[in-house]
């Protein structure tokens, strides 16, 4: 079959739909990915896809702006006439499945891979948008075959307001975790932190940085380092906030990297005190199959792959005293810690293998034998 990935960006494409789209092709199927420009074109055609670029920008409220990007889906899909479309996070999810109903496209799947910053920001202009929005999703979703989560929380939340019907929700283990590239490493002596994260202050990153100033009271010799890029949507971090953390010798700040498992041999421990809307963060898989423990939120997607004092610690939102408090606790039981990293590794061969998370994917969609 002609299955169609839609994407937000073309990062995504093979940064966290390559394994899946790689199956889907060794199960004889032809492969077709948008992305909204020509980046990063070599390491989606190194994944065996094709490529159609298809405009759009990301956190654009543009009514027209969104409708083009609707209208040139459809004209893709007339044309390219796939079996199955496959779209992933709110544009594409919603605009996707809308343009595949309307081009007649037999098999439409949807993936909400979290709520973002809409559902989980209180402010005037998230609540004029979960309005919106809802009505768009509750559109979108009628054509879709099914819809798939990556946590009960959001799955449950949809369900109760009326997006769909819980009959044709499922939820999968997030985006799965190759085992292979993450390979399970010796921890470290040192007490190195790593988190990894867009620079937005729903993940968290300001509370990493004061948790982190807490703990350096009574352990100066503990390390703290902070991945990701700076960002340019609502809530994002200015590099003048970071500045006095970094100035002072709080954190260290390489910022974006291409490849993290180098940084994450060198910690100890990972760190996500994130109360964005996420779907279930695949840095907490690729930490924990590298054996790391994990220090992440009370929060949903989070508290999914940590259970509290086995494979890490579950920390309050917004609170950079019970994230310090995590913190020296894993400084302070050291064999604890390195307990907890096994129960992580355990974990993710067990349930978290992207293997067998693609099976269960592919089963959905009716790409591979098996039940949906």
């Amino acid at each position: 079959m002609k299955v169609m990935v839609i994407s937000p960006k073309n990062k995504a494409i093979f940064n966290f739909r390559g394994d899946l789209i790689k199956e889907m092709i060794r199960q004889g199927h032809e492969v077709v990915a948008t992305g909204p420009n020509q980046d990063n074109l070599d390491d989606i055609l190194a994944l065996g896809a094709d490529f159609i670029e298809v405009p759009l920008v990301k956190d654009n409220t543009s009514i027209w702006g969104d409708l083009k990007y609707y209208q040139n889906l459809k004209k893709v899909f007339l044309k390219e006439k796939p079996d199955v479309v496959f779209a992933f996070t709110i544009k594409p999810v919603i605009y996707g499945s809308l343009a595949a109903k309307r081009a007649g496209v037999r098999k439409i799947y949807a993936m909400v891979t979290g709520l973002g910053r809409v559902y989980s920001s209180n402010s005037m202009k998230s609540k004029l948008l979960r309005v919106v929005t809802g009505i768009l999703y509750k559109s979108a979703f009628k054509g879709c075959d099914r819809v798939i989560f990556q946590n009960d929380d959001d799955r449950m939340k949809f369900v109760n307001l009326k997006y769909t019907t819980e009959e044709k929700t499922v939820r999968v283990d997030g985006s799965g975790v190759n085992l292979q590239r993450f390979q399970v490493a010796s921890l470290p002596n040192e007490n190195i932190f790593l988190m990894i994260a867009r620079i937005i202050k729903e993940k968290g990153v300001l509370d990493f940085a004061e948790a982190a100033r807490i703990v350096k009271i009574d352990y100066p010799e503990a390390c703290f380092i902070l991945l990701g890029g700076y960002d340019k949507s609502i809530g994002a971090i200015r590099q003048e906030d970071l500045e006095p953390y970094i100035s002072e010798g709080t954190i260290e700040f390489p910022g974006e990297v291409k490849d993290v498992v180098p940084y994450l041999k060198e910690a100890r421990i990972f760190v996500l005190p994130s109360y964005y809307g996420e779907g279930l963060p695949r840095t907490i898989l690729e930490s924990m199959a590298m054996g790391r423990p994990v220090i992440t939120t009370d929060w949903q997607g989070c508290r999914d792959a940590v259970e509290n004092g086995v494979n890490g610690y579950l920390v309050k939102p917004r609170d950079p005293i019970s994230l310090s408090l995590a913190m020296k606790k894993m400084i302070e039981e050291p064999q604890k810690a390195k307990a907890m990293g096994e129960n992580g590794r355990k974990l993710c061969q067990e349930k978290y293998d992207v293997n067998l998370v693609n099976k269960h994917m592919l089963s959905i969609m009716g790409l591979i034998e098996g039940k949906s």
